[in-house]
């Protein structure tokens, strides 16, 4: 899917001079509608999807091939459904002297205020930005169901230097910010507020649980519990690590404690229920992550639910769709 992801990383900085109001708080600037430019209309968007297919292809067979993979991920039913159903809008806000840009999904057809849920994307830089894509696949399905989603791109995402993210460092005051915008959404609970991140936004999702009052539950989707451990099921992360975190070469030990639950497992409260999602066969964050924190979730009364799809990688693309129902299900029954 790399082939494809550089054409959806532009098209959200340019999503179009259309504003959207969602937040109405001063630290908010910027705000755009998410349907709109080449998203504005879906055929529209499939006709430059398929003239960038055809651009980097060298043969119609390789063209067919994407465009069929574009459909089957984002068809003209499942767009016109969601930009039926939901607002969307993307924004900036300063965080530290740094304008970081954000998102915010909203049922359009509320009649009562909506829990929340902030969400917390994987990857480093400007690897695994939220785009409408993952949109369309990973968010806008849970806040059809009734659920109020806003989210951090993480410092420096979506600029020239993505140089910024310190993964899990100074990056998790950007989600911690987010806290702040919550009471401004028209329709929006803060009294119901739940976080969910996937692999490295697990990791954040258990840092920012540790600065923020008011969460009533938490998931995480292949997240990352040991980071020192998790070197020895990939050692090429330590690239990541090097390149991201601040002073990694001289404070290795301390660096990766600080951002793996696991060494802090014992401070996490017991009013927060977690639900855990992970395939059996993730190649990127082992499973042996979510297994061993479930055991120590066990040991210290942490009450928590643990779900493992058989033979299932990174993505879940196997049990996406069981996936999100279980999200669903545990904010539903939580918030």
């Amino acid at each position: 899917m790399k082939e494809f992801i550089f054409f959806f990383s532009i098209s959200i900085i340019a999503f179009s001079s259309c504003a959207s109001t969602l937040i109405e708080h001063g630290r908010v600037v910027n705000e755009r509608n998410c349907f709109s430019w080449v998203f504005s209309d879906y055929d529209l968007w499939r006709n430059q999807m398929e003239k960038k297919f055809r651009k980097k292809s060298k043969s119609e067979i390789t063209v067919i091939r994407k465009l069929a993979w574009f459909d089957s991920n984002f068809g003209k039913e499942k767009y016109e459904k969601f930009k039926r159903d939901l607002d969307c809008s993307t924004f900036e806000y300063e965080v530290d002297s740094i304008l970081v840009k954000g998102y915010v999904i909203k049922p359009k057809q509320a009649k009562k205020d909506l829990p929340v849920l902030v969400y917390n994307r994987g990857g480093n830089g400007n690897y695994g930005r939220v785009v409408l894509g993952s949109m369309m696949q990973n968010l806008f399905p849970i806040a059809n169901e009734g659920f109020i989603i806003i989210g951090s791109q993480y410092r420096g995402t979506l600029t020239q230097s993505d140089t910024l993210d310190e993964f899990g460092g100074k990056d998790i005051e950007d989600v911690a910010a987010l806290f702040d915008f919550i009471p401004s959404i028209k329709g929006a609970d803060f009294n119901r507020v739940g976080m969910y991140g996937a692999s490295r936004g697990g990791m954040q999702t258990h840092l920012v649980t540790k600065q923020v009052n008011n969460l009533k539950a938490i998931a995480t989707i292949a997240g990352s519990t040991d980071l020192t451990k998790g070197l020895t099921y990939r050692p090429a992360m330590e690239k990541v690590y090097k390149k991201r975190i601040p002073n990694y070469q001289t404070n290795k030990q301390i660096e990766l404690d600080k951002r793996s639950v696991l060494k802090w497992v014992d401070k996490l409260s017991s009013d927060i229920p977690i639900l855990l999602l992970h395939g059996t066969n993730d190649k990127r964050v082992s499973v042996k992550h979510s297994k061993d924190f479930a055991d120590a979730l066990s040991k210290h009364n942490i009450p928590h639910k643990l779900i493992l799809y058989a033979n299932d990688n990174h993505g879940l693309v196997k049990n996406k769709d069981a996936a999100n129902k279980e999200i669903v299900r545990w904010f539903k029954q939580h918030l």
